[in-house]
């Protein structure tokens, strides 16, 4: 590579030669300029975050398959497949969403749409023993989804936004509103725990019935904001005793507030600074992570056809409360099934680098036989994503690892330069869970 310091005394040499020449009446001709010599792009991981080794290995994929390799064709463009939450970002933004979205009453739900909804596709009878109520019983169903009831078709008949007079400031003190807030959280992690994300997950969504997708992508930027000024930390709601309906007084917690993962923003940018084209599966809906990954002010700037999640059948431009058919359900098996279906069939190879953090992203971690790394967040987390981040963990000292166990500081969401992670509230980092 040439020397910047003589590449830019050349062209001023011949400036001044010029200059005393046609002072003196002599004509010369324009100084040959030296043609730059293009030059690698730059691989920008910040040294502050990485792990020293996975900042290394990972730039040293970058250096093999990128723009400035010898091999490289952008026929055959490598690409990178990144889950978003709590792996692009800190914690869940569609956790987050449905916070929100009770906490703004923000549905266009009748009280019979409701009503069914709450119960659509989700089996009756009793959650699983952690699923008690104050007194100590084990819930079911359709005693949370009774005082539910009552509760919405209370706050749809008193709050201006659907079909009442009173304001929201208002209707937020009432009991049924606290009550609903407490149980409607309470159902979803008992759905989830109970019977599944495949399940929970397209069950949290149906939510989003008769609103357009102009409307949810406003709420749920409405959302992000809102969690990226919040405080990292546990809160907890607790159904009023003065209103312990059919299923009585529940507890149930959040892990409240959303950071942005500059350090996942900027690999992105550097993987498409290398000719390396940069994709999110999500099990969160399309359209919700879509804002979040593609608009400019959040700093990741992924194309919006390059955001796969889960999908809602829709009339136009209105959601249904109905998940989309013949459409996987974008979460374990169905993360592989959807990137072999919209990439390998379209380019013939499967993912360079793959990044994920719980079970919902161990099988594309580990499927494509053309994936150089599979980076795991580190969440201390058991289960199928457990066995990979022991497998990062007993390769440490390996050239070539398959998988990359890169630590975070909950309490922050910020990576940490170490393997480890520091759990929120804990005073002393881990490796495994």
């Amino acid at each position: 590579m040439q020397d910047s310091k003589s590449a830019n005394q050349q062209p001023r040499r011949g400036f001044l030669q010029g200059l005393v020449a046609t002072a003196a009446g002599v004509t010369l001709a324009a100084p040959v300029m030296a043609k730059p010599v293009a030059s690698a792009p730059t691989v920008h991981l910040d040294a502050a975050k990485w792990s020293p080794r996975n900042r290394e290995l990972v730039a040293a994929m970058i250096a093999r398959n990128g723009s400035a390799s010898k091999n490289y064709s952008a026929k055959r463009k490598p690409y990178a497949v990144f889950d978003w939450d709590n792996t692009s970002i800190m914690n869940d933004c569609e956790e987050a969403l449905l916070i929100y979205q009770i906490n703004h009453l923000a549905f266009k739900l009748t009280p019979a749409e409701f009503s069914a909804t709450i119960r659509q596709n989700v089996p009756v009878g009793n959650f699983t023993a952690d699923y008690k109520n104050a007194a100590g019983k084990v819930l079911d169903l359709e005693s949370i989804c009774t005082d539910l009831d009552s509760d919405y078709a209370y706050l749809h008949a008193n709050y201006k936004g659907l079909a009442g007079s009173r304001s929201l400031e208002e209707i937020m003190e009432t009991p049924q509103f606290q009550d609903f807030r407490a149980k409607l959280y309470f159902l979803y992690e008992a759905v989830n725990d109970t019977h599944g994300v495949n399940v929970g997950y397209p069950w949290v969504i149906y939510f989003f019935a008769n609103m357009t997708v102009a409307e949810v992508s406003a709420l749920a930027e409405a959302s992000n904001d809102a969690n990226l000024g919040m405080g990292l930390t546990k809160i907890k709601f607790t159904s009023p005793t003065s209103l312990p309906g059919v299923a009585g007084v529940i507890t149930t917690s959040h892990f409240q507030g959303i950071r942005l993962c500059t350090e996942v923003a900027t690999l992105m940018d550097t993987f498409r600074q290398n000719g390396i084209d940069v994709y999110v599966s999500t099990a969160s809906l399309e359209d919700v992570v879509a804002v979040f990954a593609t608009n400019p002010k959040y700093g990741y700037h992924v194309k919006r056809e390059n955001v796969l999640g889960l999908r809602l059948e829709q009339n136009g431009d209105v959601y249904k409360n109905a998940y989309r058919k013949d459409w996987p359900l974008n979460w374990g098996p169905g993360k592989t099934v959807v990137i072999k279906r919209e990439l390998v069939a379209k380019k013939g190879y499967g993912p360079i680098f793959v990044a994920g953090d719980s079970d919902g992203d161990y099988d594309m971690l580990r499927d494509f036989k053309e994936t150089e790394i599979g980076l795991v967040v580190n969440r201390l987390k058991k289960g199928k994503i457990g066995e990979l981040s022991k497998a990062a963990a007993d390769a440490a000292k390996e050239a070539n690892p398959r998988f990359l166990l890169q630590g975070r500081q909950e309490s922050t969401g910020n990576w940490l330069p170490v393997e480890t992670t520091l759990k929120l509230g804990k005073t002393a980092p881990a490796l495994l869970g």
